[in-house]
């Protein structure tokens, strides 16, 4: 247990340092990492290198390399830098290459090297060119901020949604800044800068001076800023060989502390510890390191390589050509256990248990002392904790083999800490894997600052499928956040590989995903189009089951016909309508026309969306099918519709009767002359009797004579139509009538015998309430209908003899229905002796 203390450092009396190897850098680096520029990803991220032939010591002909290699220095990519000179590299929250150019053009890459998108830092900085950038991390995404040469700054907060602002300028700035950083207070990106002795903060509205609180006096410049992997913090470096620590928003501080290097002192980065029970700031020269505190007391390291230093949430990842190291804080649960003569509860639980297993007696009397003092739990709680925060796995498996050895004395010891911290750390030792290469702590990855959705993603990222997907199966994650989603990122690279054939891509793909949940085929298919594989795409989308998803991706491929076929299939007709009015735009009248006459669903839809929206069309459509019967109903109702005057709606009319017959339904072919035939009449009337005829039927025709008076025109017209004398009569009955022309009427119904007897006349006439009239009309209804004519007009007494003379059971029925009261029981008497003497016989 003392050699294993043997590398921690104390600063102060309160917090102990140590550094050890992450990996052993295999990487074949040609040139030294001063005469390159660096970027390295936090959260265990990739390193870029772009070696700078821009140094002046440099031949012009000379083209840079862009090498971008995992933590563990495995080569992901390499390409000529083909652009213009590069002021500065970063990596955005989601592992892309932000890569700040000096005409201020900014190149996005992937991981892999592929090119994603450019955008530009505005006009101003394309003018002035690019003096400096800081690529940074906000909530909302990752920002770029640029110093011009003409001293002014430009910044973004997000990359992601570009929006540009140009930042107050500084008073009296004739040169650039000894140094600057961004800072993030209040959800908003500031930048800090140092002029001489003065330190400058410029939010979007003003330069505000600002005077650092405890600052040593007798500076007269600062010659270097970090601030903390939180944005909580900040340090100063001071030409009088201090360091200035305290929150960003410089409103506290936190301590002065000097440093004995005071000649040639050229920092190259500051990172400060938030969080810890010591403050500290770590700063390196080009061959040493220091972590330095408000302790007295300084911790050392000599580098023996030129090396870059990575800020960590917990710590500093140091790299250089031969090593990649992590400098941090020795957590609290290991300080507790491992520090020499420890009595920690954990520490005993430990020892304990390895005296357990040599089977000594010990084992025993170390647990006892913990059981006394009744901190077993807090014994078992450590060494899980502990374990989390060990790099070795020996070291983990020895704290947790403790861990459960203390559990196995416990009654009521939740067991879900001790399970997620196994679940947690067999993860996190598979990525810390040389060839996976993303050197995570246990408390970057546990508490909140990289979930497992967004280790999963970076997996993807680096295409470490299988190692996700074992992941997810190992921690039963649910399949559409899990293998599903892995599933479709893999099949989505699988159509970029372009040596192998579209219908072995397919059949892969299907294979492997089959009908896994949560899967789109129209995503992966929509992938395969972006990459030029048009054909790859359409065998995709055979897999997809949903049409809704298959017919827009086949529109926007131009495979129109197919996604006709695809929407009518689905029978969706909002789909096939959507189809259709896409192929009416992009095809020519009658290659339109050709393709609808193939599918007869869809130009019975379409035909229907045309007598609604596009009337002309829609005669196109029957001309197109020789359709005769169509084409005249739609004259015909365009005549109607349409025409206004007598001659164009004659003229419509004749054209649909020509159809008609060409149709050979000679019935409305013959209806519609008819029709025209009497709309010149009712022109013709108009003209000379005046009223309104236009538009009325044949019937109302008729009845609007008679009703005028007209009756021998209206006579006339009924030869003219032909209109059966049983009709004419009613019509001539029905408008006397309402007449009241009572004379007339009797005069017409003496005028031949009616054809359609004289029950109507009574009807009518007692619907005019004129009994007397009806009356007449009752004694010339025939036998048959005599009855129900004299109860119309109320004669119960002679209906009931005619019914009795008839024997008739039905009108005995319906006279006796019609007797009501003392008035009528004689009737009702009479007509029940009738029965009685039928029945006898």
């Amino acid at each position: 247990m003392d050699c294993y203390t043997a590398n921690w450092n104390p600063l102060g009396d309160s917090a102990f340092y140590r550094k050890y190897e992450l990996y052993s850098m295999d990487w074949d680096l040609k040139e030294e990492l001063r005469d390159c520029l660096v970027a390295a990803a936090p959260y265990g991220g990739p390193i870029a290198l772009l070696r700078n032939p821009w140094r002046k010591e440099k031949a012009a002909s000379v083209r840079p390399v862009l090498d971008i290699y995992s933590a563990s220095g495995v080569p992901l990519a390499s390409l000529l830098w083909k652009s213009g000179p590069v002021v500065s590299l970063g990596w955005s929250a989601e592992e892309e290459l932000l890569c700040v150019q000096e005409d201020g053009a900014v190149l996005v890459y992937g991981l892999h090297g592929d090119f994603r998108r450019h955008f530009s830092m505005g006009n101003e900085v394309l003018q002035n060119r690019v003096l400096d950038a800081r690529i940074f991390h906000t909530e909302f995404g990752s920002g770029v901020a640029i110093l011009t040469g003409a001293h002014r700054f430009t910044l973004s907060a997000n990359v992601g949604d570009l929006k540009l602002r140009r930042m107050p300028e500084v008073p009296g700035l004739q040169s650039a800044p000894s140094c600057w950083t961004t800072l993030c207070q209040d959800r908003v990106a500031h930048i800090l800068l140092a002029v001489g002795p003065d330190l400058y903060l410029l939010d979007h509205a003003a330069c505000s001076a600002v005077i650092p609180p405890g600052l040593a006096p007798g500076v007269s410049s600062f010659l270097q800023m970090a601030v903390s992997f939180t944005y909580r913090h900040l340090a100063l470096f001071t030409d009088t060989g201090y360091i200035w620590m305290g929150t960003a928003s410089l409103k506290v501080d936190v301590g002065d502390m000097a440093m004995g290097l005071v000649s040639r002192v050229c920092p190259k980065h500051m990172c400060s510890r938030p969080r810890s029970k010591e403050r500290a700031v770590v700063v390196a020269w080009e061959r040493r390191l220091m972590v330095v505190g408000d302790a007295p007391e300084s911790i050392q390291f000599v580098l023996d390589e030129d090396s870059y230093l990575v800020p960590e949430l917990d710590g500093v990842r140091i790299f250089s050509r031969s090593t990649h190291e992590f400098l941090h804080e020795v957590p609290a649960a290991s300080e507790e256990i491992f520090k020499i003569a420890s009595m920690a509860p954990g520490a005993l639980l430990l020892e304990a248990q390895k005296e357990y297993e040599k089977e000594s007696q010990k084992a025993d009397e170390y647990l006892r002392e913990i059981q006394e003092l009744g901190q077993l739990t807090q014994a078992v709680q450590q060494c899980i904790e502990a374990a989390g925060h060990e790099h070795q796995p020996e070291m983990q498996k020895s704290l947790l083999r403790a861990a459960s050895f203390g559990k196995c004395f416990l009654d009521r010891f939740p067991p879900d800490s001790f399970v997620r911290m196994c679940q947690d750390l067999r993860v996190l030792n598979a990525v810390r894997d040389y060839h996976i290469g993303i050197p995570l702590t246990y408390r970057k990855y546990r508490y909140k600052q990289l979930t497992i959705q967004v280790l999963l993603d970076r997996l993807v990222l680096r295409r470490l499928y299988p190692l996700a997907i074992q992941i997810c199966e190992y921690l039963r994650l649910p399949e559409v956040q899990g293998v599903s989603r892995i599933l479709a990122h893999w099949a989505c690279y699988k159509v970029q590989q372009k040596d192998v054939s579209d219908e072995d891509v397919a059949r892969a793909i299907n294979q492997k995903l089959g009908d896994t949940p949560g899967v789109s085929y129209s995503d992966i298919a929509a992938r395969a189009y972006g990459c030029g594989r048009t054909e790859l795409a359409i065998k995709l989308l055979e897999y997809e089951p949903r049409s809704g998803e298959q017919v827009p991706l086949l529109l926007k491929m131009k495979r129109s016909k197919l996604a006709l076929s695809k929407a009518i299939e689905s029978g969706d007709t909002d789909l096939v309508f959507t189809v259709l009015l896409h192929l009416k735009n992009e095809l020519n009248r009658g290659d339109f026309f050709m393709t609808l006459r193939n599918q007869p669903m869809a130009l019975s839809l379409y035909r229907q969306f045309c007598k609604h929206q596009e009337l002309e069309t829609l005669k196109d459509l029957y001309n197109q099918d020789d359709n005769h019967q169509e084409l005249g109903s739609f004259h015909i109702r365009a005549s109607y519709a349409a025409e206004e005057r007598i001659e164009g709606r004659v003229a419509a009319l004749q054209t649909a009767a020509d159809a008609f017959y060409k149709a050979k339904n000679e019935f409305a072919a013959k209806a519609t002359e008819d029709q025209m035939r009497l709309l010149r009449l009712q022109r013709r009337l108009e003209d000379e009797l005046g009223g309104q005829f236009l538009d009325l039927s044949l019937h109302d025709t008729v009845t609007t004579l008679i009703l005028g008076g007209h009756n021998k025109r209206a006579e006339q017209l009924a030869r003219d139509f032909r209109i059966p004398d049983k009709r004419l009569w009613w019509l001539k009955l029905t408008a006397l009538a309402d007449l009241e022309d009572w004379e007339e009427l009797e005069k017409f119904s003496k005028s031949k015998k009616s054809p359609i007897g004289y029950l109507p006349f009574v009807e009518i006439c007692m619907k005019q309430h004129n009994k007397y009239e009806a009356k007449k009309y009752a004694s010339r209804v025939g036998p048959e209908q005599k009855v129900k004519a004299l109860l119309l007009v109320g004669d119960v007494a002679q209906a009931a003899d005619v019914a009795i003379e008839h024997r008739n059971e039905a009108e005995l029925s319906l006279v006796l229905s019609h007797c009501t009261g003392a008035t009528d029981g004689a009737t009702a008497d009479k007509i029940q002796r009738a029965r009685a003497q039928a029945q006898k016989k």
